[in-house]
């Protein structure tokens, strides 16, 4: 009876423990919008509606397309440079996580880009004032490098903001762009690219750290807008633009670039025009 009663209190407190220590898992912690990495460049981008207007000889797009090209600078690095780990970071939302350490999840896969398969896996870890992100990512067969971090991050426990640094490649294991992130609502308010590579693949200075571009959305008829930063190969400029996202035009005002600083705008089919007030 003795022998009995004790294994009962032993079984009582093992799974008082179990209890104990499923319940000390909590929740994992909310993932960041997939928007707080990628600035919306739609408005830029060649081979979309831009690219479909053949305007008549002698009418000009220099306007957008000055904005364009700047734009396009900064978006050829999510785009190209590190397409892998933002297109990682976009699938993890379909993954189900599982815990592995204290207050730390992780969600792992697979991620196909361009035709590659790449090994992925992220960890979030909450802490007392917010929660960090660490992604790894590794790549088998031709070309295969073993896991490295590619990217890592914090955010708010309120989901309101964050950071990301992204490291270049496997080859250049350095940091290459920061990302400084808003969120109002349900919606990411701001994001910010700032380039912050030392030194180039050939390993001499590299002209363009510090260079940023800030992408944001605001209320009025131009309801968004970029503040740029830019390397002209010679010294940094400022530059502003601001556009509709349903109407397609918008302005830009460069200092440097323009020699005044007034707006200089462009109509939805990307033409310039007089600027009116």
């Amino acid at each position: 009876m003795k022998n009995t009663l004790t294994l009962a209190l032993i079984l009582v407190f093992a799974l008082s423990l179990t209890g104990g220590c499923k319940k000390d898992k909590g929740n994992p912690p909310a993932l960041p919008p997939e928007g707080s990495m990628t600035i919306d460049f739609s408005n830029f981008e060649n081979g979309k509606k831009s690219a479909d207007i053949l305007l008549p000889k002698g009418v000009e797009d220099s306007n957008w397309a000055f904005s364009a090209l700047i734009a396009s600078y900064f978006s050829s690095l999510i785009t190209g440079t590190l397409i892998v780990p933002v297109t990682a970071f976009k699938l993890t939302a379909d993954q189900t996580p599982t815990y592995i350490a204290t207050k730390t999840w992780q969600w792992s896969f697979n991620a196909s880009v361009l035709t590659v398969t790449y090994k992925a896996r992220l960890t979030g870890q909450i802490r007392s004032t917010d929660v960090l992100w660490n992604m790894y990512i590794s790549r088998e067969g031709t070309g295969a490098f073993n896991e490295f971090l590619w990217f890592e991050g914090t955010s708010k426990l309120d989901g309101t903001g964050g950071q990301w640094i992204l490291y270049h490649s496997h080859t250049f294991q350095e940091p290459v762009l920061q990302i400084d992130w808003t969120k109002t609502g349900t919606s990411v308010a701001t994001i910010k690219y700032t380039y912050v590579r030392s030194l180039d693949d050939l390993r001499v200075t590299d002209p363009f750290k510090n260079s940023y571009i800030e992408y944001g959305k605001t209320t009025g008829t131009l309801d968004a807008y970029y503040n740029i930063y830019y390397y002209n190969g010679a010294e940094f400029s400022i530059m502003n633009v601001k556009w509709s996202t349903t109407g397609h035009n918008g302005n830009v005002t460069c200092v440097d670039f323009f020699g005044d600083s007034v707006p200089h705008c462009w109509d939805g089919n990307y033409v310039n025009v007089t600027c009116t007030k």
